[in-house]
């Protein structure tokens, strides 16, 4: 696999995350020279009947199908790093299904069903690949997310271990799991950020984004939610603790990232399963990568791709860097994930 090599400027984790939030976000559609694609919108039912909002689109002659959604917050409409991988996929042959996850974009408008951070959405992986089979997206499925959807593909990757045996999937229709970035230890990576006053800064970003899809959800299911309950959600642990696990049953939001980080199972996985994870990510406590080298280590199913840069799902090249990967635009992390599928047919 080519080395990542960043703008020179771009070396630092920090820089590199704000970049892609800052910069990248406004002028991405200028590095990448496809057509955009056309979807088909389609409400499929999730783990538990839950109804969730997604896309797809099949290209001529489909080698396969890629499931993708995105991080922590946002919506199908503004999540431009995955309409990246979208446009790719479907240029190199993939058929696409991209999705709301549960309580975000459209999803949240057709239920008020909370995020269980993989536990119910990996199921939710395995349900749309059962669906996109029905819709015409051939097999093999593969999984793919970035952040905290790493997290939930991981889950996927799991729950494709045991497929009910009324699915209509066999093992065979499985590809494997594809993630940028993912989240892996909730509770160290939590502390590691408020640790830091800038980590500090970011958490409160993401809070804020948090406090607003509560909002929306409240909006879109009068009833369904403690106003007061969501004015005092002002944090990514407090949104935890007062909305999500009083649905989920667990005692202490502690208890629900021990029981939703994907770490402890690495090891077990025995899907075919890429890792895109950078050292300098300020996102995630650095004493996770050894655990996460240790757990990856005897393990034959996973490719664990450890860089030096990318920050939290950037893996922006610089020019000497496509030249080197031989790649047509700066997109590091979705080339390589593209070209890790194509050789796992």
């Amino acid at each position: 696999m080519p080395l990542f090599t960043p703008p020179w400027f771009l070396k630092n984790g920090l820089s590199m995350t704000l970049y892609i939030a800052l910069v990248a976000n406004r002028t991405w559609e200028q590095t990448i020279a496809l057509q955009p694609v056309v979807y088909n919108d389609h409400v499929f039912t999730g783990y538990g009947g839950v109804p969730i909002f997604g896309q797809w689109s099949v290209p001529p002659t489909a080698k396969g199908t890629i499931i993708a959604t995105y991080g922590i917050t946002g919506s199908l409409e503004n999540q431009w790093f995955l309409n990246i991988l979208g446009r790719k996929a479907y240029h190199r042959g993939y058929a696409v299904v991209l999705f709301d996850w549960r309580a975000h974009g459209k999803t949240a408008e057709l239920s008020p069903t909370l995020t269980s951070d993989g536990l119910y959405e990996g199921e939710d992986y395995i349900a749309l690949a059962v669906a996109a089979k029905k819709l015409g997206c051939p097999p093999p499925y593969w999984f793919v997310g970035y952040s905290l959807s790493g997290q939930l593909a991981l889950w996927a990757g799991k729950a494709a271990m045991q497929l009910p045996a009324n699915s209509g999937l066999s093992r065979s229709d499985i590809g494997g799991v594809a993630v940028v970035c993912p989240s892996l230890d909730s509770t160290r990576s939590l502390r590691y950020l408020m640790a830091d006053p800038l980590g500090r800064f970011l958490e409160q970003a993401i809070a804020k984004e948090l406090n607003r899809l509560a909002q929306r959800l409240h909006q879109a299911h009068p009833g369904e939610f403690d106003l007061v309950a969501i004015d005092r959600a002002d944090s990514i642990w407090s949104f935890d603790h007062e909305l999500v696990i009083p649905r989920l049953g667990f005692a202490s939001v502690e208890d629900y990232y021990a029981a939703s980080s994907p770490l402890p199972f690495l090891s077990d996985l025995d899907v075919p399963t890429l890792i895109l994870y950078a050292a300098d990510d300020p996102l995630f406590d650095p004493a996770i990568i050894p655990d996460l080298q240790a757990a990856c280590a005897d393990n034959r199913h996973i490719d664990l791709v450890l860089t030096d840069y990318g920050g939290h799902v950037g893996y922006y090249s610089g020019t000497a860097g496509q030249r080197q990967a031989q790649d047509p635009d700066p997109w590091w992390a979705w080339n390589r994930t593209l070209d890790w599928l194509d050789n796992h047919p």
